[in-house]
């Protein structure tokens, strides 16, 4: 048989497989969270999902857990759910997906076991599935986590789109859990495949730190949390433009590292302030920092891992802080933005202020003047715009 033939001869049979996998998840009805509407096009899977599903030897699930890592929505939770895996990740979105689409489908949410990235895995696994993350820093982390975890037998199979597959990537899998092979290309997709044999490695250094210019503060990030090395320039800028000597209960959403939330707490010192963020590692990075840096503080913090405002009761906030994401995953939207300026106003009381910088071509003056009638630019440059919108209902 020629190499023509042969290479044709498995694409086909490539293809046949891979169709399992994307039956496996055409039979669930799955729904990404937020849920971006009915004329969306996006799903609560990808391709990657479906080539890992079709990859995966099922005969060996029965010497040990099944751990997953990264499952956006749940897909592979939910069509795995008779093997009762192990979800790991650093998304209280994934969580919450995962949990509802379990609920969608009939399945039991005991099935399914949950755990933020914090947290150990399970000894021994026989499987694990990850979806690379897209910061590196996060992928090491967890990569780590698992050498303790993980012995010869164990099957890792990685998946991501083809374009996030990069040098870099393969060599950390390489450098600290053993060799490493990728496959070809499907739907744009592409799996890592990894065999564990523990390499000498230096131990990781989980917490990156530096001190914050103009302060006496150390801060400390974990591995997912953005601009982990250094302050980034929007909370620089914002950081001039926080309210001040006001009382009662603030937010800093989506808090990252906590440096804005910090800020709160030394200018308002007659206010509680609540560090909400969807990232499991960058709560925790916040309540070290206060722990660190404003020990006194602690009794006026508040650390919470969460969806936008979810659960905050109406008209229980002074004020909101906050710096929307613009993207989910690798998805560009403003989904998410508009639900946190929707929540701000429901959490809001009366004469309760909402600061928000953003980009300037976003447009949030728009959305913020819909939504609160006005909408004051408290500063700009040459990239970014602080906005402050005021609940009507006591003088402003």
């Amino acid at each position: 048989m020629s190499w023509r033939s042969r290479r044709r001869r498995m694409t086909d049979q490539n293809e046949a497989q891979i169709s399992l996998g994307e039956r496996t998840l055409s039979l669930l009805s799955l729904k990404r969270f937020p849920d971006p509407g009915r004329e969306s096009p996006l799903r609560a899977w990808e391709a990657a999902d479906e080539y890992l599903l079709n990859e995966l030897d099922r005969s060996n699930l029965s010497g040990g857990p099944l751990v997953i890592i990264n499952d956006a929505f749940g897909a592979l939770a939910c069509a795995l759910a008779e093997y009762h895996p192990v979800c790991s990740g650093d998304s209280f979105i994934s969580q919450y997906a995962t949990r509802s689409n379990l609920a969608r489908n009939g399945l039991d949410g005991d099935a399914v076991t949950l755990i933020d990235c914090l947290t150990p895995f399970p000894a021994s696994p026989s499987v694990v599935l990850i979806k690379v993350p897209k910061t590196l820093a996060l992928l090491e982390s967890q990569l780590h986590a698992l050498r303790n975890v993980v012995t010869p037998d164990t099957q890792i199979i990685a998946a991501a789109k083809a374009r996030d597959v990069h040098t870099s990537t393969l060599r950390l899998f390489e450098n600290i859990l053993g060799p490493t092979r990728t496959s070809l290309a499907w739907k744009k997709a592409r799996l890592i495949f990894c065999r564990v044999e523990k390499p000498d490695v230096a131990p990781l250094n989980e917490l990156a730190s530096w001190p914050l210019e103009g302060t006496p503060y150390t801060l400390y990030n974990h591995p997912s949390v953005f601009s982990r090395s250094s302050l980034d320039i929007g909370a620089r800028f914002f950081s001039d433009f926080l309210p001040s000597n006001l009382t009662g209960n603030m937010v800093d959403l989506g808090c990252g590292n906590g440096v804005l939330g910090l800020r709160l707490l030394a200018q308002n010192p007659q206010a509680s302030v609540i560090f909400r963020d969807e990232s499991f590692m960058a709560v925790a990075s916040s309540q070290l920092n206060v722990e660190k840096n404003v020990p006194q503080a602690l009794s006026r913090s508040c650390f919470e891992a969460g969806h936008s405002l979810m659960g905050i009761v109406d008209g229980s906030l002074s004020a909101v802080i906050c710096n929307p994401p613009f993207h989910q995953q690798q998805v560009i939207t403003d989904d998410i933005a508009w639900q946190m300026f929707i929540d701000a106003r429901r959490c809001l009381e009366g004469g309760g202020e909402l600061r928000v910088i953003g980009n300037r071509h976003l447009g949030y003056h728009q959305k913020l003047k819909k939504l609160f009638g006005h909408c004051e630019l408290l500063a700009s440059n040459s990239k970014f715009v602080v906005l402050r919108s005021v609940k009507s209902g006591r003088a402003e």
